[in-house]
């Protein structure tokens, strides 16, 4: 597993939603450099705003610390639809992923 920041996470996350830090700021009720300063390392959120940005972001805390992961929430979407795939469908889906993987 790659070494990453809390702070480099969350940049990563949220640019992904594409929001601007201002913004996911002011829409946790923080102050508009709020999350600016949680990205640049000089601060920290509590466990509960912490709670409010996986909420925002729209994924749970575990995806959040999935570093492997750049995109939880259309994984999340993917792993849904293949728990729907009968055996057959999921062998060629494994196939696929596989050799996806290769590359």
């Amino acid at each position: 597993m790659r070494e990453i920041s809390f702070g480099l996470r969350l940049a990563q996350l949220r640019i992904k939603k594409g929001v601007s830090a201002r913004e996911m700021s002011l829409s946790l009720g923080q102050n508009p450099a709020y999350i600016n300063n949680i990205e640049t390392g000089k601060s920290k959120p509590s466990i509960d705003v912490f709670l409010y940005i996986c909420e925002y972001l729209e994924i749970t805390p575990g995806e959040f610390f999935d570093f492997e992961s750049t995109d939880p929430v259309r994984l999340r979407g993917i792993v849904a639809n293949m728990k729907t795939l009968n055996d057959e469908q999921l062998a060629v889906i494994a196939a696929l992923v596989k050799d996806l993987a290769k590359r």
